[in-house]
This record gives structure tokens, sequence and C-alpha cells, in this order.
């Protein structure tokens, strides 16, 4: 071989090995066993964790960071000063009584390092709000793991928002958001933002976590239970004797694999159901002895069941063999095999935030998606499909459209002229409630329109096709559209683009009818494909559908398929067969079209 030869085979090899590498996905690792002391008297808790991190990326890492979310909940934080400056700020923060300046120190959040040490060597680190950065001695190498051994001292906040103490229903210890946590380090970088109250991303790991707690309090929350005999509160097996330890303070050991985050809520008078639920999952359920509407609460435990079913069939199999709906929190929020959700509501309210909260389990703590940057993706997703379990486990009388309340928060924001771009930072809204209805039902929409524009059956199987290919990862906004392509055979990246980087809308009109002649009008800037009834003077009626061009493709129709349209075009003829009685555009309604009374017309005779 000679030299030109070898350099030929080794410039090949190089640029196999460069390819490669862009194509490869990775994402990072992380494997946490924490030991927590609580004191239930000053709600402060001593914190020892080990913290193994693996380095899968391409890049040599000089610095790591890590999210003391608590820090949020003092005077002065980012996150109050970011409520200060916005026109619909959340209630929780500036307005109630318990709002972030007003709370005493002793009432305050905070997560304080004592030590820190990288391979049992100590680091440099240095606390900037509620961010952790560490400068590494030594650089972590692709493919390394090193170990952090890190022992801090933890405050529980009054209850402001998701994590506190001394909930409005009393519950004594909502623990969420609550450990030192190793930011994300993505393709996109180091994802070290500030706690501003909206939204997460993790890594995904294996967590290992013993808690010492006054034996009166019941625990629920992430992962499994290992040692149930020593702990009793319902967890124990009953065909066994327990063997409780002597002592004050229980010692309650966990274990969760493969998730990216880990919650927990205590309280001293929990009463603990557990039912089976499908593929014999445990499902645990804590909520407050004395609670007032437990019939209610009861009747929800039983539609948790029905609605992990109902998931497992419409999108895939729920992972994990243990799931706790929990009596904690401010409201409703979702975290890794479980949820905390205040109780004191009507029996829909009760069961809608628990339908909302267990779907995420799909679509965020299954399907991880970097909330701060894609929050539509979750909370949009996640509205798709409990809204369909509400309508058809719940509702007595179904909605044609189990969507249509999600059209009108869409359409109210247009209205009112407060759109902002979905791909937007949650943390960098003008508006809470712009990006309240962006990420709930602008991104519902999303999958709603996507269903009209290639068929509700395509449609039902990218949702699975999705949650199969990208269960336990982080996709991206991306990932969605190239595996509705794949399945339809379509091209989507203009819907992608047009419906989550702009603010285009979606305006089509009938413009002229004449004789047998239609003429229709694109009057907004997005562009889509048309489906169009024509009633006929006769009394019968024909479905036209007019294909996008650039889509290269259709969806299946028995509808007659007339020739494409062209995004650059604004008119569109075509003729009818018939005498011609009434026009209308989209009639499922499926397409958020922002002014329909353009929509229809009917001839006068």
């Amino acid at each position: 071989m000679n030299k030109y030869t070898l350099s030929g085979v080794l410039l090949t090899l190089v640029l196999w090995v460069n390819a490669q590498s862009n194509v490869t996905y990775w994402q990072q690792h992380v494997d946490y066993t924490m030991d927590i002391d609580m004191n239930v008297e000053n709600y402060q808790y001593q914190g020892k964790q080990k913290l193994v991190y693996t380095n899968n990326s391409p890049d040599e890492l000089n610095m790591v960071f890590y999210h003391l979310y608590p820090n949020a909940f003092q005077p002065d934080s980012e996150m109050y000063n970011h409520y200060l400056t916005i026109p619909d700020p959340d209630r929780r923060f500036v307005k109630s009584v318990l709002n972030i300046a007003n709370l005493k120190p002793e009432e305050q959040g905070f997560i304080k390092v004592n030590s820190l040490r990288q391979n049992k060597k100590t680091v440099e680190y240095e606390v900037i709000g509620t961010i952790l950065k560490v400068t590494l001695n030594k650089p972590i190498q692709p493919n390394e793991s090193v170990t952090f051994d890190m022992e801090f001292l933890g405050q529980v906040p009054v209850q402001t928002r998701r994590s506190g103490r001394n909930n409005k229903e009393g519950i004594a210890l909502s623990m969420a958001q609550w450990y030192p946590k190793m930011v994300e380090y993505d393709v996109s970088g180091w994802q070290a933002n500030p706690y501003i109250n909206q939204e997460f991303h993790g890594v995904w790991g294996d967590f290992d976590v013993t808690i010492h707690i006054d034996k009166e309090y019941t625990i629920g929350g992430t992962g499994y239970l290992q040692n149930p005999q020593e702990i009793g509160h319902g967890y124990e097996d009953k065909t066994k004797p327990l063997k409780l330890p002597k002592g004050e303070k229980l010692k309650w050991h966990f274990k969760a694999p493969n998730v990216h985050d880990y919650t927990w809520a205590a309280d001293d008078n929990y009463a603990h159901d557990i039912l089976k639920g499908p593929n014999d999952v445990d499902l645990h359920f804590l909520y407050k002895k004395d609670i007032r509407n437990i019939d209610n609460w009861k009747l929800m435990e039983n539609m948790t069941v029905k609605t992990m079913e109902y998931f497992n069939d419409l999108v895939g199999d729920y992972p994990y063999k243990q799931y706790s709906v929990i009596q904690a929190g401010d409201g409703g929020m979702e975290y890794g095999m479980s949820t905390l959700i205040t109780a004191k509501r009507s029996l829909p309210s009760l069961i809608g935030v628990m339908q909302h909260e267990l779907a995420h389990s799909w679509f965020q703590f299954v399907i991880a998606t970097n909330e701060t940057k894609h929050s539509w993706m979750d909370e949009g997703f996640t509205s798709y499909i409990d809204a369909k379990a509400f309508n058809d486990l719940v509702l007595e009388t179904k909605k044609e459209n189990p969507h249509s309340g999600a059209y009108r928060s869409y359409f109210g924001v247009v209205n009112s002229d407060r759109q902002e771009s979905l791909a937007t930072h949650a943390d960098r809204y003008h508006r809470d409630r712009t990006w309240s209805s962006n990420a709930y039902q602008k991104g519902c929409l999303f999958l709603t329109q996507l269903g009209y524009i290639m068929g509700q059956e395509n449609l039902d199987k990218t949702v699975k096709k999705y949650y199969q290919d990208f269960k336990f990862k982080h996709p991206t906004p991306n990932d969605i559209t190239r595996t509705a392509e794949k399945i339809s055979g379509m091209q989507l990246d203009w819907y992608l683009n047009e419906w989550t980087q702009t603010t285009n809308t979606i305006d089509y009109g009938i413009k002229v009818i004449s004789n047998k002649s239609i003429t229709l009008e694109r009057i907004g800037r997005m562009p889509m494909p048309i489906d169009v009834s024509v009633t006929y003077k006769d009394g019968t009626s024909e479905e036209y559908y007019i294909p996008l061009r650039m889509m290269l493709g259709q969806k299946p129709t028995t509808a007659k398929v007339l020739g494409n349209w062209a995004w650059t075009h604004t008119n569109y003829t075509f003729k009818a067969s018939k005498e011609i009685k009434s026009v209308e555009i989209d009639s499922s309604k499926l397409m958020a079209d922002v002014d329909r009374k353009n929509n229809v017309v009917e001839i006068e005779e």
C-alpha cells in the first residue's frame, strides 16, 4: 500500500468516525446515593450525597453545575423579582400573605453546601442564586465517570410554590426540587437555568435514597420502598411480622431506577391505600385521615386504575411497578412515579387533576423533553391525552371535540394580540397567561392539527411510535415531526416551523362562488391542506381535499382529491360537480382557523 492509498484510507476512516459521532445519540447519566436526616421541628435536613456522574458526551468537561432550587424562596431572589416585572404575576408569589418577600429567615428555603469533593479531593465551588458552579480539579473526559461527595444543609420553605411545608391543606412536607441536583448537559451545552418557577430538565439516572424521620410520619413518593417490614405505615406485607427498629425515627430506604428526579411527601396523619393497577402496578394513595371529601377521593382512586389502563392503550405501557397519588403540594404537579395534588376539590376537578398529572408519566417522566425550551411538548401532549381520557371515561355526554377548550384558549390569546412564539424559553415570556396557553393549549393543538393534516389513524400510530422510540430519552421537536413523517410519508418540517417557531396564524376564507366554480383564499400567513364540504341544491353533498404542495404527499381520505395548493399562491379555484347550495371549509373544526366567519357560505335562492 503506497502512502497516497494509506492517506486515502485514513481520511475515509476519519470522515466515517466523524459521521458516526454526528449521528449517534448520547445522554449523560447520574447515580445518586443520598442519606437525609429530617428535623420536623425546624424543617431543616442534613444531607449526604454521593453522585457518580458519567460523561457520555464527546466533550471534555471542565466544570459542572448543580441546581439549588430552594434558594429561590428567599427575598430578592430571581424568582420573586421576575414576578414583580410581568403584568400578570402568579398571585402565590406577590399577592399572598406568605409571598416570598415576607418570609422570615426561619420560613425561607435554602441549600447550604458544607463540603464538596471530586474523587475524594476538595473542589472549588460558587453559589450563584439557585445554581452551584463547580470548577473541577481535573476535567471529566468522554466516557469517564467521576464521583462527587457532598454534605449539605437544607431548609424547607413555607409552602409557596410546589415545594414547602404546611401547605394550605395541612400537609407537613412537600419535598419537590429539594436536593442538590446535577444540571443537564446535552447537545446545547449546560442547561444551568436559574429557578424562576416554570419548568425543569434533568439527567437520567438511578436514585438510592434513605430518609430518617420521626416514626409518626408516613412517606410517599418516587421509587420502591426497600424495607417495608421495618417501616409499616401500610407498606408492609401483612402476612409477615413487622420488625420495627427501636428509636424515635424510622429509616425509609427507597430505590428509583431510571428516573430524572426524586420527590417525596410526608405527614403524621396520612392514610394509605394500595390498589392494583394494570400490569400489576401498585397504585399508592396517601391522604389526610380526616379528609372531608373522602367519597370523592375513593372514587378518584378507582378512576386512577381505569385512567392508567386508558393511557397504556393510547400511548404505551407505563414502565414502572408503582405510582403514588399524594395529597400535598399547592395544586397539581407531576413527578417521577408520583404526583402531589391538593384534595379540597369537586369530584370532576379531583379526577381531572389526577388524570393530567398521571398523563405526565408518559410525557415528561418517560419521554423527558427539555421543558424549559419546549414546555409545549410535555404540557401540550399531556393535555392532549388527558382531555381524551376525561371525555371518554368521565363525561356522561361526550364532546365531539374533547379539545375544544384548547382552541378557545388559543383564539383568546390571538384575539388579545398577546401571542409569543412556542420557541420562547419558558422563563422569558412577557405574560404568564401566554406561556400557559402556549404550553398547554397551543401545544395540544400541535397534535390535534397533526391529526387533521395526516389523518387520525396516522396520528394515533405516531403517538405510539414516538413513545416507543424515545422513552427514557430527551427528544426534541424534530423527533416528533420526523416520527410523523415516517408514519405518514409526508414532509412536515413546514408545520413544525410555522406552528412552533412563528406566530403566524391560520385564516382561510371562501372568496367567490360563481355557478359551479369555488375560489378559496389564504388570508393568514400559515398555509394548511384544506378540507372542503360542498352541499348541492339537489340535497346531496360531496367532500373535497386539497393537499398542501410542500407536504409532497396527502392524508388517507375518502374525499375527492384535487390538485395541490402551493403556499405562494393566495387563491385556489376548483369546479364542483353540481349546482351549489353551500360551501364549508374544515367542517371538523380541527384546523385552528382564527376567523371562521368566512369559512361557510350559503347561496341565497
